[in-house]
């Protein structure tokens, strides 16, 4: 069988209102997210930073066993979006029986943002796994948010096309390091997400794990 190869989604995001919302997840501000899926696989990365309420808030949100989304601009309006898709890519699973399409998720997310464009500010990445390995946008590196724009010449200079596992979980790591470090809004720790066939592998980068790259 052929190598897996990984392709990067950087995902930045900025939380610009603070909401109230009656949900487990803390509000949270300005975010760096990467992503890369390869053949059969995806890893995604985050960065937070939230209010003083919760420093370390999961912004990398499930939909399903093997599709996540990051959320950026409004927490709570994300945070909303997040869980209607969550609830109706279910109830579609069981109707299939069978693991629903990242496409089928991503195209829920765009309804619904579409839909309430005039009253919800959010900005959504939908990544993951699924058999058919479907995509809505067919590219190499995708990134967006409040810190993307510090990052672009950073990947355009480092992303590969043959990269393992461990070099894009490593990449997207610093790519996110590097908007926080420029971005204002971006900041706390990373979270990634290695998403397979068998599963989904998750781990936190905390803040004094970071790798620093300004040398003032």
């Amino acid at each position: 069988m052929a190598a897996h190869l990984w392709q990067p989604i950087i995902f930045t995001s900025w939380s610009r209102h603070l909401h109230s919302c009656c949900h487990s997840n803390s509000l949270a501000t300005g975010r760096v997210s990467p992503a890369c899926p390869k053949i059969n696989a995806l890893s995604l990365s985050l960065s937070l930073r939230s209010y003083i309420a919760n420093r370390v808030t999961d912004k990398l949100t499930p939909i399903h066993d093997r599709i996540f989304c990051c959320r950026s601009g409004s927490a709570a309006d994300t945070q909303a979006i997040a869980d209607m898709v969550t609830y109706q890519l279910g109830f579609h699973s069981i109707e299939l029986d069978e693991q629903p399409l990242v496409q089928t998720a991503a195209n829920l997310f765009k309804a619904s943002c579409y839909r309430y464009r005039e009253e919800l500010t959010a900005g959504i990445l939908v990544a993951g796994w699924d058999k058919r390995h479907g995509m809505c946008v067919r590219q190499k590196v995708s990134i967006g948010g409040s810190g993307s724009s510090y990052i672009y010449g950073f990947m355009d200079a480092n992303f590969k096309t043959d990269m393992t596992k461990e070099q894009c979980m490593e990449l997207v790591t610093n790519a996110v390091c590097l908007g926080m470090e420029r971005d204002g809004s971006s900041g706390g720790v990373v979270r990634l997400a290695a998403i397979s066939e068998s599963g989904v592998e998750r781990c936190v980068v905390l803040g004094h794990q970071l790798p620093k790259f300004s040398t003032y």
